[in-house]
């Protein structure tokens, strides 16, 4: 747990997430980040009581990436808040196949989550039930199968960055939920919240975080390279 912490001070730690971790329980029954952490700070800090640890944002599963916890309660409600009010800047790094796509786009559509089978659907125009997505995505690097985007999230919906890159053609590098031809051996995606830029709730000093991508996978380190 300490190898993935890449930001902490009394209010907040900020993790970089693994493929498959859980940021927080659900219906699996696997044990979660936030218990994980919960319980190496009880270790560490010789705490006698419970740990407050709240959960800021959430990213899926299959990806790996920046995720902030909070320490305090006062640290929790202006993180949640800054996080509806999008002041919380989110970076992504996704890896597509060699499409012929733009070098840069900004990608609008509208997104509403099919509950059954836990998959956003993608609409071109405003329909009922589907709340606006917007991302920016700029081409960074290019090798010699795939692409290297980084993206800006203006908005935050449910699977939004892996159903609108499946929408323009896309699909993420192991994404079969959404389009890709195969699976990545650890079941995960090439999508990595590589980078968060936000003001401190308490101290108001500037943040930024940046997270070294998966070293287990050959593509995300020649994206490195």
């Amino acid at each position: 747990m300490k190898e993935q912490i890449v930001y902490e001070d009394n209010h907040l730690l900020v993790i970089n997430k693994k493929v498959g971790q859980l940021v927080q329980g659900d219906k699996t029954g696997d044990e979660s980040l936030l218990e994980l952490i919960k319980n190496f700070i009880k270790k560490r800090d010789e705490k006698p009581g419970n740990v407050f640890l709240g959960l800021v944002h959430r990213i899926d599963r299959p990806t790996s990436g920046l995720v902030i916890y909070a320490k305090t309660s006062k640290a929790l409600s202006r993180l949640t808040q800054m996080v509806k009010n999008r002041e919380i800047k989110k970076t992504y790094w996704a890896v597509v196949a060699k499409e012929m796509i733009p070098g840069t786009q900004r990608l609008i559509h509208y997104l509403k989550k099919n509950e059954k089978n836990n998959k956003a659907i993608v609409f071109p125009n405003a329909t009922d039930g589907a709340k606006e997505a917007i991302l920016t995505y700029n081409v960074i690097k290019t090798l010699d199968n795939y692409l290297l985007l980084e993206i800006d999230l203006e908005t935050g919906r449910h699977h939004q960055i892996r159903a609108q890159l499946s929408k323009i053609g896309a699909p993420i590098k192991g994404d079969l939920k959404y389009g890709a031809p195969r699976s990545n051996p650890d079941g995960g995606i090439n999508l990595h919240a590589r980078k968060l830029e936000f003001i401190h709730p308490v101290t108001k000093e500037k943040v930024e975080i940046t997270a070294p991508v998966p070293q287990n996978d050959a593509v995300w380190k020649a994206c490195q390279e």
